[in-house]
């Protein structure tokens, strides 16, 4: 039970402390400060349960990984129902949190859910906020894998894995809120409303494709340090 406990916790902060940046202090700290929220929170955990699980805390992550064959499914199943179980313990917590402060009500100023089209930040169509899902989940997960693969300098890794997350949210965070990880995604539109709920297949769906293509070109050798 080491293992998904580790991804319980590790995705309870993330998305804790990544969308409680946005809901709490998104009018202080901007967007930018929402990126690097996301980012250290993901450095934080990748040092502190990443000798444990590996720090996947993203279903994601944990598909790309299966894909790569670093992974076998029956190991990859505890991990992802930790994951989602974590994200949604978060939006709890969360949620009693800002209903702590007068005014605040959850379906007109949301729990950090992902979105997009009119009335969602930049308004951005599905086709890009889909397209957009898809390629920054490649690359993340691209980024996973080569900086945990054999000859890279591991000590190194969740810095480079949170920074990596932050350029992606300062990008993305107009588009989609960004998501890059359907747990992410599944806790907070829980509680957001059905408008939420309605949208919250496509951040499951692009990023589970991101990953598992990320995983697959590594499996295929061609990004693999360890192949032929």
């Amino acid at each position: 039970m080491k293992k998904p406990l580790a991804e319980f916790i590790g995705t309870f902060t993330l998305v804790l402390f990544g969308c409680g940046s946005a809901v709490i202090a998104g009018a202080d700290i901007g967007l930018t400060g929402i990126s690097f929220a996301f980012g250290l929170a993901l450095i934080g955990m990748a040092y502190g349960i990443g000798g444990v699980s590996g720090c996947h805390i993203n279903p994601a992550v944990t598909l790309g990984v299966v894909a790569s064959g670093r992974m076998s499914a029956g190991e990859a199943i505890p991990y992802m129902v930790a994951q989602v179980l974590g994200a949604i313990a978060a939006a709890v917590v969360l949620l009693v949190i800002a209903s702590g402060k007068a005014g605040y009500d959850v379906a007109s100023m949301g729990l950090g859910q992902n979105g997009w089209g009119a009335g969602y930040l930049g308004e951005y169509t599905m086709a890009a906020a889909f397209i957009f899902e898809v390629v920054a989940t490649f690359l993340f997960v691209v980024v996973i894998l080569g900086a945990t693969g054999a000859g890279a300098p591991t000590a190194m890794a969740g810095l480079a894995i949170g920074l990596t997350l932050v350029v992606i949210h300062l990008v993305g965070i107009n588009v989609t809120g960004v998501s890059v990880n359907p747990a992410r995604s599944i806790g907070p539109a829980l509680f957001a409303g059905a408008h939420a709920l309605s949208q919250l297949w496509l951040f499951i769906l692009a990023p589970i494709i991101g990953g598992v293509a990320a995983g697959l070109l590594f499996k295929s050798g061609l990004l693999d340090a360890d192949a032929e």
